[in-house]
């Protein structure tokens, strides 16, 4: 769980992956279109993967990926990222972490 929380704070958009998982694609794709450059963590490439998929489950992410951190804070998965996209609300969040000037 550290090392996720370490890891979730060391950029003001952090998203944990899969590199097979098209919904994990998706997401970041969304923040790169919008201008933001996340850190991006792809656990089934990392020798501590299955550690790091036990802690994001832990925090409430299921399933494990994408798990979507902005300003050190876990915000959710796909479908957390994808509402708060459509209520508008993604883009303030990005703004105050500093991860978006505009």
């Amino acid at each position: 769980m550290d090392r996720v929380t370490r890891l979730a704070s060391q950029k003001a958009v952090v998203i944990f992956s899969r590199s097979t998982c098209c919904m994990c694609h998706a997401i970041k794709r969304l923040f790169y279109d919008q201008g933001v450059s996340p850190a991006v963590h792809e656990i089934d490439e990392d020798p501590r993967g299955k550690e790091m998929e036990r802690a994001l489950i832990r925090l409430g992410c299921n399933p494990a990926v994408p798990a979507v951190f902005i300003g050190g804070k876990f915000v959710g998965s796909a479908n957390a990222v994808m509402t708060l996209q459509l209520s508008g609300s993604l883009k303030k969040m990005l703004q105050d972490a500093g991860a978006l000037w505009l």
